[in-house]
């Protein structure tokens, strides 16, 4: 059995016992999350597909950890005019372990 969740934006294929890093969601570490927002969920006996999202459907996970991704450098610059800029970013996320999936 799996689920289509989204968070954050984005979507995830999600079975119980994944883990997973999303965007940064305002939970503190081990506290349980419940993903309401289920665009498909499969099962034996066939899929559900929402309309936007499956009513009825929750994917409980818990928080396992906040924190910040790798560093990556962002490099501008413009030839010929001696312009360049020079940047870095790190991203921040939620590690999260999916519990259960209730259709």
């Amino acid at each position: 059995m799996y689920a289509i969740i989204e968070t954050g934006g984005k979507q995830y294929k999600v079975s119980a016992g994944d883990t997973i890093y999303v965007e940064k969601l305002d939970v503190e570490e081990n506290a349980t999350i419940t993903f309401d927002k289920v665009i498909a969920v499969c099962s034996d006996d066939g899929i559900k597909v929402g309309d936007p999202y499956v009513k009825g459907a929750k994917v409980a996970a818990k928080a396992l950890k906040n924190g910040k991704g790798k560093k990556i450098t962002v490099f501008t610059y413009k030839p010929k005019k001696d312009s360049k800029r020079k940047m870095g970013h790190r991203q921040p996320y939620t590690k999260v372990e999916i519990g259960s999936i209730k259709a």
